[in-house]
């Protein structure tokens, strides 16, 4: 059985996410909803057959049965008001903005604990890289402090990314001590003008309590292969460096080019880690709805 969903927004990330939620044995992608008639998201779902409004979420409100996961892909301003509204409507929001209504969630952390609400975010870009790094460190050596560096090609920063940055590194930050689980945090973002454009890299730097760098290194690359069980071109980009209480890694991330270029993998992870948490909670909602 699979359980219906839309998507609230037709720029870049919502686009993405359309091609990889076609390819889910759990969902089904009912509507693309947004405010620009010319779009090419809008586009792009009214040529592949899928009921699509220009009118924002008043075009689920006016159509509440068309969906019951809803992958909210608009701003961090806009999903406040959006969520009033999902929750009212009875639909769980998957929120890809740094808005925060709901629990932070990273998909290979802690996302079956969190699966019984109505709301759940998506965190950031440098969130979904760099979270499940500090989340195996922490599990067998105790992190007391984690900072990450996002380095993304300016390319891949639209407007959205932009205009979010300050949300960008307060979200992150908390993400980074309440789903990682370091006891303080912190988060910068880079955006590289590099021609041809860079890959997605990103640092992470941890102090830890209870250094052992075989456990460590292990926890690391067994999270890694987890990871990419949903973002295939996630990977190290070298093995983790050790100094006394500290050890950093290198991740790198390749997208899977389903709309965005290859290079734009801070976009892709973020649609891959969504309809990777769309899908357990659509599992997780099928069971509940053939009872």
């Amino acid at each position: 059985m699979k359980v219906k969903a839309a998507i609230i927004g037709s720029g870049n990330i919502g686009t993405d996410l359309m091609y990889k939620l076609e390819r889910s044995p759990y969902i089904e992608l009912t509507t693309m909803i947004g405010i620009d008639p010319e779009s090419d998201g809008l586009k792009r779902a009214k040529e592949r057959g899928y009921a699509t409004f220009d009118n924002g979420i008043q075009g689920l409100v006016d159509n509440p049965d068309l969906a019951d996961i809803v992958f909210d892909a608009t701003s961090a301003k806009t999903h406040v008001r959006h969520a009033k509204i999902l929750k009212e409507l009875g639909k769980f929001a998957i929120d890809l903005t740094p808005a925060a209504r709901g629990p932070f969630v990273s998909p290979v952390v802690n996302l079956e604990e969190n699966i019984e609400g109505d709301n759940i975010n998506m965190i950031t870009c440098g969130g979904q890289a760099t979270i499940p790094m500090i989340s195996a460190i922490n599990s067998v050596a105790d992190v007391s402090y984690a900072e990450i560096v996002a380095t993304i090609s300016s390319e891949s920063a639209g407007p959205g990314t932009r205009a979010n940055i300050d949300e960008f590194t307060i979200t992150t930050r908390r993400g980074i001590e309440e789903v990682g689980g370091a006891d303080k945090g912190k988060a910068l973002i880079i955006l590289n003008p590099a021609e041809p454009p860079i890959l997605m890299r990103d640092t992470i730097y941890c102090e830890v309590k209870n250094m052992d760098e075989q456990k460590i290194t292990e926890s690391i690359k067994a999270m890694v292969e987890r990871v990419k069980e949903y973002v295939p071109g996630y990977r190290l980009k070298q093995e983790p460096l050790f100094d006394g209480n500290r050890v950093t890694v290198f991740i790198e991330v390749e997208g899977a080019g389903d709309y965005f270029p290859p290079y734009a993998g801070n976009l892709d992870i973020m649609t891959a880690a969504a309809v990777k948490a769309g899908e357990n909670v659509a599992k997780h909602l099928a069971k509940r709805l053939s009872m």
